[in-house]
């Protein structure tokens, strides 16, 4: 399992120096007031300013400085010592006061010391890369407030079962999968040339069912789980069109779940 870590943290060191240059996150854009949160996110958390929140997986910040520049006092949490280092560079020259922690997740009691928030919160692309999601769900449980919240939003994992073939969709991996998988890709997902150095990974596939099991295991509250057919990038190449939110959906139709959100509280 420390093998598992050590790659894939490697993997997202090179990540970051690519990401930080691509025109997929675009970060002069950033700088000059884009906000990189879906509405989706902001629409279901509601109001954060003055709430304090754990932002968990965080990459390069760019999500919790966008929450910091609603009025949320965000702590943000990764293990890429590059990504945190050029996030702590972002809270710089923004003049905002997040902060940036760099910790392996299931070592982020121990970084966060103890302190509790008002929301805890994560998105797109981030359980694949968890074995465990029951510690997970407990850290989780422990960094809330008595009646704080949690919210996720994230890709549906029925979409991990699938490849673009030939104009198709190919069923190529079991949903149900507690193995770990091995991937290997000379260049990030964001279409930048860029190649490498540490190109595999090791991801983990995680049934809807075990997600929001974990979650109520832990002690939380369903508030909602909602499931939607559109996703927040080009999922399927030349299988999808973007709407005029900037949502991608399959071209055919929309019979697809290929996002998902939930919601939990802290008793």
């Amino acid at each position: 399992m420390t093998n598992y870590h050590d790659m894939n943290r490697l993997n997202w060191n090179d990540r970051t120096a690519i990401h930080a240059k691509s025109a997929f996150y675009n970060i002069e854009a950033f700088l000059a007031g884009k906000s990189s949160l879906s509405g989706l996110d902001q629409t279901e958390i509601g109001d954060v300013a003055g709430r304090s929140m754990l932002h968990l997986q965080c990459h390069f910040g760019k999500d919790s400085l966008s929450w910091a520049r609603m009025g949320a006092h965000v702590t943000g949490v990764d293990f890429s010592e590059e990504a945190i280092a050029l996030a702590k560079s972002l809270n710089e020259r923004l003049g905002l006061d997040a902060r940036f922690l760099c910790s392996d997740i299931y070592d982020a009691a121990e970084a966060i010391q103890g302190e509790q928030f008002d929301i805890v919160y994560t998105s797109y692309g981030v359980l694949c890369w968890l074995p465990d999601l029951t510690r997970w769900a407990e850290l989780i449980s422990t960094s809330l407030k008595p009646g704080g919240t949690f919210y996720m939003a994230e890709l549906h994992p029925l979409t991990f079962i699938y490849e673009a073939e030939d104009d198709c969709l190919m069923i190529n991996y079991p949903y149900f999968d507690n193995e770990a998988r091995r991937y290997e890709s000379a260049t990030t997902y964001t279409g930048d040339e860029d190649k490498l150095e540490h190109p595999v990974t090791y991801q983990w596939q995680h049934t809807l069912g075990e997600i929001v099991s974990a979650l109520v295991g832990a002690g939380l509250t369903l508030e909602f789980l909602h499931e939607f057919p559109f996703t927040v990038y080009d999922m399927f190449p030349g299988l999808m069109i973007q709407d005029e939110r900037g949502r991608w959906r399959m071209k055919e139709n929309d019979h697809l779940p290929l996002l998902f959100s939930v919601k939990v509280t802290k008793p």
